[in-house]
């Protein structure tokens, strides 16, 4: 019996003989070295480096990570605990006067609202230019335009701004363009500083008003002579003044402006190159009631009634009142929507890049089937393609939400030193807490610590929608 017949089922059958002779059985492979796991042999990482390496080229980032970002919040952390001078404990007192102290909690509430109206202005205006800058064909051209001012620093943007929202009309833009629309619909006075020479037949009157030294009779024209307005400041269609003709029954006079450019005039004589006082008002008044009014012409001559022989003629104090100036943009109550308008302008051409870029990638049939079925460019904007764009909203969103909660620079720069405290947001006050010679660095970290919190669920809730979209 042979060898293999007596083992039975525990036997190993023979290998097949190559015809060389050897056997076609493979022998063994030895485990390599990567999967050996001996001792004095490194893992390698499922890339293949070794793990020894990859830490090696880390830790330089690793170094840097803990000295810029972990180390100083952790420092910022333990120095709000302590007061002033660093050296003695203060426990929650820096954080009590966040919400004590009424300068920083200007800058809380200022705070609250750049976060929910300067991101969602910008969003919405991004949104809107996108949408209607789509299928046009200078739309690109316009698309960079909006987006310019994003090469423009902070700074430069203040500057512009801070002479954007001066108060002069002739040097601020914003005021020029209000006063220009509100002289549109309301006249305003010509005169602010006009008055007679103590030679002339006028005086004082109450409340800024200027009358006549004795009653007018009708048939005598009257002079109304003023000076006191530069005549580069007089109404540009006045005319040279005339002397006004007498009237029967009625009271004629002249309004006009006492002053010869050069020299040579005098004084109650109505002189070649003087002008009009073109658009004054005059009154008669008796027991101090008005009986008659009347309007100058361009050559400054007016007529009265009748009813005015006998009374005393005034010019009224609205003649001479200050020309409307506008507003004062950069006020305590202005000052926080002027500068986030200054934002807006930055960062809409931000949101509308991003905004246009997930708008091109929607699906045109789904539109074209909503307009298929009746519905109309409003309805399609509003049920379908804001819907769509919900994750591309919430980037701009969020990402504009973490950049306010530390804006620092156009607050900084537009707001003037005496409406700063007004304008006070949290990353101003951390500076302004933090250096110069009554610094209070307890204060200062306590102030950054907030910061760090309140950034905090923003950039939470953006890594949780990261990891949404990326396991999609």
């Amino acid at each position: 019996m042979t060898t293999a017949a007596a083992g039975g089922a525990d036997a190993v059958p023979p290998a097949d003989k190559h015809p060389s002779g050897q056997s076609s059985v493979p022998a063994p492979r030895k485990p390599s070295d990567a999967s050996a796991g001996g001792p004095g042999r490194s893992r390698r990482s499922v890339t293949g480096t070794r793990r020894v390496i990859a830490a090696l080229f880390l830790a330089p980032a690793l170094v840097l990570l803990g000295a810029l970002v972990v180390y100083p919040i952790v420092y910022s952390v333990y120095r709000s605990f302590f007061d002033q001078a660093g050296t003695g404990f203060a426990g929650l007192d820096n954080y009590k006067a966040l919400f004590t102290d009424d300068t920083i909690r200007t800058a809380v509430k200022n705070n609250a609202v750049w976060v929910v109206f300067a991101p969602t202005v910008s969003t919405v205006l991004g949104l809107i230019f996108a949408v209607l800058t789509e299928r046009i064909r200078w739309g690109t051209a316009f698309k960079l335009i909006v987006f310019m001012p994003m090469a423009i620093s902070m700074l430069a943007a203040g500057i512009i701004f801070r002479l954007v929202y001066d108060a002069a009309p002739e040097r601020g833009v914003a005021n020029a363009v209000w006063v220009g629309v509100h002289d549109t619909f309301a006249e305003s006075a010509g005169y602010p500083k006009a008055h007679p020479l103590p030679v002339h037949p006028l005086k004082a009157g109450a409340g800024g008003s200027f009358v006549t030294k004795a009653p007018v009779r009708a048939g005598q024209p009257v002079q109304l002579p003023l000076v006191g307005v530069a005549p580069a400041k007089m109404p540009t269609d006045a005319k040279p003044a005339r002397a006004a003709a007498a009237g029967a029954g009625k009271i004629t006079g002249t309004a006009w402006l006492d002053f010869t450019r050069g020299g040579g005039g005098r004084p109650n004589v109505i002189d070649a190159k003087e002008l009009g006082l073109k658009g004054i008002e005059v009154e008669a008044v008796k027991d101090g009631k008005v009986v008659a009014s009347a309007t100058a012409a361009a050559d400054g001559t007016f007529t009265l009634p009748a009813s005015a022989d006998g009374a005393e003629l005034r010019l009224p104090a609205a003649n001479f009142k200050e020309p409307y100036n506008g507003v004062e943009w950069l006020g305590p109550t202005l000052v926080t929507p002027g500068i986030i308008g200054s934002y807006v302008w930055m960062w809409a051409g931000f949101a509308m890049v991003l905004i246009a870029a997930g708008l091109a990638g929607l699906p045109r049939e789904l539109l074209e089937a909503a307009r298929v079925d009746g519905a109309n460019e409003w309805q399609v904007f509003r049920r379908i393609t804001v819907p769509m764009l919900a994750p591309v909203l919430a980037v701009v969103l969020v990402t504009l939400m973490i950049n306010v909660l530390k804006i620092f620079d156009l607050v900084f720069i537009i707001a003037p030193g005496s409406s700063q405290d007004d304008a006070n947001v949290l990353a101003l006050q951390l500076y302004r807490s933090s250096f110069g010679t009554d610094a209070d660095l307890g204060i200062g970290s306590a102030i950054a610590v907030l910061l760090l919190l309140l950034v905090l669920p923003v950039m939470y809730f953006n890594v949780r929608r990261i990891r949404k979209e990326g396991r999609r």
